[in-house]
């Protein structure tokens, strides 16, 4: 198979090769650098960290498809994905959604036209204390408000 990967994330799977035992346990963190090389997981990417880490292409799929961190379709720049689990929901995180729908104009699942934003619904961000909250890619946004999510998007434009 030809190599699509960059040298970059081979790079980064010889640093931490030393720290896992068994290679299998290397399939979370390269998801993650796969991901980071093109924003999702496509398919041939999925099957070329199969082939690094030495499993059946499906054991990666499962993986993947498994844990909502991992995007199988492209996404925008900015994946924002709002908590609606009880504690978010008791704080107002569904009036949040069909808010961040209505501005963005877009639903649930969707990016926009400008390929700027992808808006999720996320079971569970576990900042129940801190309620509702959001992640835009890594960062998260906590005690959400309307205020709170219109400057997040001001300052993701720029």
């Amino acid at each position: 198979m030809a190599k699509i990967l960059p040298e970059v994330f081979y790079n980064e799977m010889k640093k931490l090769e030393p720290r896992y035992p068994q290679r299998k346990a290397l399939i979370l963190p390269a998801l993650h650098e796969a991901q980071k090389v093109y924003g999702w997981l496509p398919s041939d990417v999925m099957d070329e960290v199969a082939e690094f880490i030495g499993v059946h292409p499906a054991q990666i799929r499962e993986v993947a498809s498994f844990y909502t961190m991992y995007n199988l379709k492209p996404v925008g720049k900015v994946h924002l994905k709002i908590c609606t689990n009880v504690a978010c929901c008791l704080r107002g995180a569904d009036e949040l959604m069909d808010y961040a729908e209505k501005k963005l104009g877009i639903k649930k699942g969707e990016t926009t036209p400008d390929g700027l934003f992808t808006l999720s619904e996320e079971e569970c961000l576990g900042a129940c204390t801190t309620a509702p909250a959001m992640m835009a890619n890594d960062e998260y946004v906590e005690n959400l408000d309307l205020q709170k999510f219109n400057d997040f998007l001001e300052r993701a434009k720029k």
